[in-house]
C-alpha cells in the first residue's frame, strides 16, 4: 500500500498552534480548562495543543488522557483525571481523526454526565463519513475520502510527524 502524505511535520504544527489560538479564543473568559485527549494519538494531539496554549495564554491547562476500547466503545471509559477535577469547567475533547464518530460520541457522553461551562471537540483531520451526529468544532483539516481509504496519524518521539492517506 502507498502512503499519499495528505500533512507534513511543518503543517501539522501550523494546525496545532491554530486550533490552540482558537481554544483560546472561545475559552478566553475562563481561568482553566481541561484538554481531554483520546488515547493514544488523541492524547499526544492534546500534549501538543497544551504545550501551546500555556504559551499563548493566561489559561491553567489541565491534561486528561481518556482511555476507550475503539473496538467496543460501550465499555466503560477511564479518565486520568477524575469526574470532580473536570466538572464545571471548560473542556476539549481531543482525537487525531474523526473517522465514523463512534469514538468521539462515546467519549462525548462519558463527559456529558458531569457540569461543564463549555464542551467542545478539536480534531486532527476529518473525515466525511460519520455514522453519529458528531461534529469537530475545531480540525486541522476536512477531507473527503473514499470508505477503503484509510487515515493514518503519526507522531513519533523525534518529531517527524505526518498523516497520510493509503
Amino acid at each position: 500500500m502507498s502512503k499519499n502524505i495528505i500533512l507534513t511535520n511543518q503543517e501539522i504544527e501550523h494546525k496545532i498552534k491554530r486550533i490552540a489560538y482558537q481554544i483560546y479564543e472561545t475559552f478566553v473568559d475562563e481561568e482553566e480548562i481541561v484538554i481531554a485527549g483520546i488515547a493514544t494519538n488523541g492524547f499526544t494531539f492534546a500534549k501538543k495543543i497544551a504545550l501551546v496554549l500555556e504559551t499563548i495564554s493566561p489559561l491553567k491547562v489541565s491534561l486528561c488522557e481518556v482511555q476507550i476500547n475503539k473496538q467496543n466503545p460501550e465499555l466503560p471509559i477511564h479518565t486520568s483525571l477524575s469526574k470532580e477535577q473536570y466538572a464545571n469547567k471548560g473542556l476539549v475533547l481531543v482525537d487525531d481523526v474523526l473517522n465514523s464518530g463512534t469514538t468521539l460520541i462515546y467519549a462525548v457522553r462519558h463527559f456529558i454526565d458531569v457540569p461543564l461551562k463549555k464542551f467542545k471537540t478539536a480534531v486532527l483531520v476529518d473525515r466525511n463519513h460519520k455514522k453519529y451526529p458528531v461534529k469537530a468544532d475545531f480540525k486541522g483539516i476536512s477531507l473527503s475520502t473514499s470508505l477503503l481509504e484509510h487515515v493514518q496519524v503519526v507522531f513519533d518521539e523525534n518529531d517527524d510527524n505526518y498523516a497520510y492517506l493509503s
